[in-house]
């Protein structure tokens, strides 16, 4: 981790548990300046300032000029979950769905996989179809369980038809 990373994840830390306001974005916004206007992690961590602080509408085309400019494996499943959660919580259903969708057929096997999932479930959830965002976290859950895999995934697919 660099020194730039190190001071972004101590005004990050420092935060925990409370409420982001003016003072963490100015904070944010100053070490993303730091990186230019065309860094796309530098835009990735002042969307995340704004999403944290209830500021979703800003932090949705943060998240996209992130993703534009091109984030890292590491950084770039985190900003497409972050968006698709502010695009749930503007009501852009649809578009949070896409997102979702698309990480998830492009990196089936990825470490964020089920948040990807979680996510998802609340996306179904917030857009009248609970009984499908139940069953998407279910499956998501199923792998870790020690039995019961074959039951447990048709009752999940047996639920998802609720809402259909």
């Amino acid at each position: 981790m660099d020194a730039w990373e190190e001071r972004i994840e101590a005004v990050w830390t420092a935060t925990s548990g409370e409420l982001v306001g003016d003072e963490v974005i100015a904070r944010i916004d100053a070490l993303a300046a730091e990186r230019g206007p065309d860094d796309a992690r530098a835009e990735f961590e002042r969307a995340g300032a704004r999403d944290s602080a209830g500021r979703e509408a800003e932090a949705v085309e943060l998240y996209r000029r992130a993703l534009a400019l091109g984030l890292d494996d590491e950084h770039r499943p985190q900003a497409v979950i972050q968006l698709a959660s502010s695009l749930r919580n503007i009501g852009e259903f649809d578009q949070a769905l896409a997102l979702l969708d698309e990480e998830g057929r492009a990196h089936p096997d990825s470490p964020y996989r089920e948040a990807v999932a979680v996510v998802k479930a609340l996306v179904l959830a917030s857009s009248g179809a609970p009984a499908r965002g139940l069953s998407v976290a279910l499956l998501a859950l199923i792998p870790h369980l020690p039995r019961y895999h074959r039951s447990m995934t048709a009752y999940a697919h047996e639920i998802a038809e609720r809402d259909t």
